[in-house]
């Protein structure tokens, strides 16, 4: 059985269409044969192809995609601006995965939305992914990224309003890049923003993580200890702070809006990093959806749209006007 019910969480009651989207998700999910009876790179295309937990995502016309350079080789970016007002900074934005799955390429309809709410051109970072390319080479590359924003982004992208945001592995990788540049590059106003949505930042596991279980909406414990044995492939210890940031100083950090669905593992993840960015004296907004589950934001329902709109409309009070 799953850690919460659905239909009675400690953050309020979940929608009807919430609480029938979970059911049809987890009888769907039930049906489908272990993930982790295929290597990762068949997984990654049976994702691609529609056959995994999220519909298959339409790839924007509009979006074009760049290399730079990297300390790995070449970090492919997929770029996606504004059509209908100019372009006034950035969003760079790093896709989930367990750090294992996922591409730049998948999320093209939200992060195309997100480009004309906000004025900001999408970039998404298409980072080395494990077990083939463990740590530290994802967030390698994800630094690489926003060191070349930090050089070219401002004549490229309109402006210097620039904000960074992941979700699940991608916020882990989000606050690890931030935290890059600030301990090595000694970078602190890159970032005015930042959008960490159901991150995983303490690959240790947390309580709810931990206690999970069996059930699969999205993501269960199994999936979660499978993610960091194939990240941490190399034997890197998951108590390290550049692995699991809930552990690192966070002082000194921008604004961030950490949102979460009550049905998702990693709740307790969200709920700690929360506090603990507060603690060290940083801005933060929390937002906890009643029933939703590991990136509900991902599904065509009423909170996936609510939350979406809590992002952009953060954003655009969070940084400074064009």
């Amino acid at each position: 059985m799953a850690a919460y019910d659905f239909t009675n969480t400690s953050f309020g009651q979940a929608t009807e269409e919430t609480r029938d989207f979970n059911r049809d998700l987890l009888r769907r999910l039930t049906l489908l044969p272990d993930q982790w009876s295929y290597p990762p790179s068949v997984i990654r295309e049976r994702r691609a192809e529609g056959l995994g937990p999220f519909p298959r995502p339409p790839r924007s016309p509009d979006a074009r995609e760049i290399e730079i350079d990297g300390p790995h080789g070449k970090v492919r970016l997929r770029l996606l601006a504004p059509k209908n007002r100019p372009s006034t900074g950035a969003y760079l934005h790093i896709h989930g995965g367990g750090w294992t799955l996922g591409a730049a390429d998948e999320q093209d309809p939200r992060l195309a939305e997100l480009a004309e709410a906000t004025g900001l051109t999408v970039v998404s970072c298409d980072y080395r992914l494990a077990p083939e390319h463990p740590y530290p080479q994802g967030p390698d590359d994800c630094e690489a990224t926003a060191l070349w924003l930090q050089r070219e982004g401002a004549a490229l992208f309109g402006g210097t309003r620039f904000a960074i945001g992941g979700e699940s592995a991608g916020a882990n990788l989000a606050v690890v890049t931030v935290l890059r540049l600030r301990d090595r590059h000694g970078i602190s106003g890159l970032f005015g923003a930042a959008v960490l949505v159901c991150g995983c930042y303490d690959l240790r596991l947390t309580p709810s993580a931990r206690n999970w279980g069996d059930a699969k909406l999205v993501l269960n414990t199994r999936d979660l200890t499978m993610f960091a044995r194939h990240y941490l492939a190399h034997g890197h210890d998951p108590a390290t702070p550049d692995v699991s940031p809930l552990l690192a100083d966070l002082a000194g950090l921008m604004p961030a809006h950490f949102v979460v669905g009550s049905e998702d593992p990693l709740l307790d993840d969200t709920l700690f990093m929360e506090a603990r960015w507060r603690a060290a004296g940083n801005s933060a907004d929390l937002a906890v959806h009643p029933g939703g589950c590991h990136v509900f934001q991902h599904f065509d329902l009423e909170i996936a749209r609510a939350s979406n709109l809590a992002i952009d409309r953060f954003l655009n009070a969070t940084l400074s006007p064009a």
